[in-house]
């Protein structure tokens, strides 16, 4: 009788390391986020440079794209705006005709089986580039909470009656999850989820996205609403509040460096966890792999796998659609 553990007996050729993987991915668990402008040229198409591969997409674009990764087998997508013009208060946020709004109706009628989620928040939309509303004219950038959540709420009833199919929460306000669900349900759309951003760091890796989205803060930074990386009970208290409040999903934001968090949170809540592998992740997978410093599919598909083994049930993703398009994951 043996005396020591011959784990390799499970490893020995593929059938058998398939037989007993633990964790997959497919596309039923991934989302691809989409940035579409506000524009009269329909062929526009603008290359992120921080992000290669990724793009601004005017709405005809939009539709060329989601045609083809459908097409692969995607099934969720969700939509950041980026509009003509911007104001103090991101009135375009809230706007029936905006572009998210816009956005929305042309997908749902043209694929009326695709998901979609559509991100909350006037970071997109406002002239100083913030989260929440600031007093005009003011250059602090601190951003005036429930006066915020009005305009918040506002722009999620805006996507339900767009048809979107998930609202998902970005700013970090205080109390928006309650004001978004009261909203929706008293304007008849009680059977629209919240996907809350319920833990979302301050973080140096969403460079590329506000390259991406247009939405640097022009003064300032999000450290007073956004969370300090240094913490991980104060992530419990925020996904408690918003469980409170009626989310019905719980996003980690940043995934890679935040798995634990993505375990504490799994661990400690019934509902479904999202994890957002965010801007900057991508784009450090993607630089490596230009030069040749890593195989980048086996890195791309071993830091997925990783976010599902920490917990995730989701995973929002700017690899999602080059993953299905090289079928390193089954539609």
């Amino acid at each position: 009788m043996s005396d020591f553990f011959r784990g390799r007996r499970l490893r020995r050729n593929a059938p058998m390391r398939e037989l007993v993987r633990e964790h997959d991915i497919s596309a039923r668990h991934l989302v691809m986020p989409y940035f579409v402008v506000e524009t009269d040229d329909a062929g526009f198409r603008k290359p992120i440079t921080s992000m290669p591969g990724i793009f601004q997409l005017s709405l005809a674009e939009l539709e060329k794209d989601v045609a083809e990764a459908v097409a692969l087998g995607m099934r969720s997508v969700i939509l950041f705006g980026i509009p003509a013009a911007k104001d103090y208060k991101g009135s375009e946020a809230y706007n029936h005709d905006g572009i998210v709004q816009k956005a929305i109706r042309r997908l749902k009628e043209r694929f009326p089986d695709l998901l979609v989620i559509t991100d909350v928040c006037l970071c997109e939309y406002t002239s100083h580039g913030h989260c929440g509303l600031l007093r005009q004219g003011d250059t602090t950038g601190e951003v005036h909470n429930d006066p915020t959540l009005t305009l918040l709420a506002k722009a999620a009833v805006s996507h339900a009656e767009a048809g979107a199919d998930i609202v998902a929460p970005s700013d970090m306000m205080d109390g928006r999850v309650l004001a978004i669900r009261e909203a929706l349900d008293a304007n008849g759309f009680s059977h629209i989820p919240v996907m809350s951003y319920a833990v979302k760091y301050a973080s140096a890796f969403y460079g590329p996205f506000r390259e991406a989205a247009e939405s640097t803060p022009q003064h300032g930074d999000r450290k007073t609403y956004q969370m300090d990386p240094a913490n991980s009970r104060e992530a419990m208290r925020e996904a408690a509040a918003d469980v409170a409040e009626g989310a019905d999903f719980l996003i980690v934001k940043p995934a890679g460096p935040y798995m634990d968090i993505i375990r504490m949170v799994r661990d400690s809540f019934d509902l479904p966890v999202a994890a957002y592998q965010v801007s900057g992740e991508y784009s450090m997978i993607k630089a490596a792999a230009i030069n040749d410093w890593i195989d980048g599919d086996k890195v791309a598909m071993e830091s997925l796998t990783g976010l599902r083994r920490a917990g995730a049930d989701i995973i929002i993703s700017y690899l999602t659609v080059e993953m299905l398009r090289k079928k390193l994951v089954s539609a």
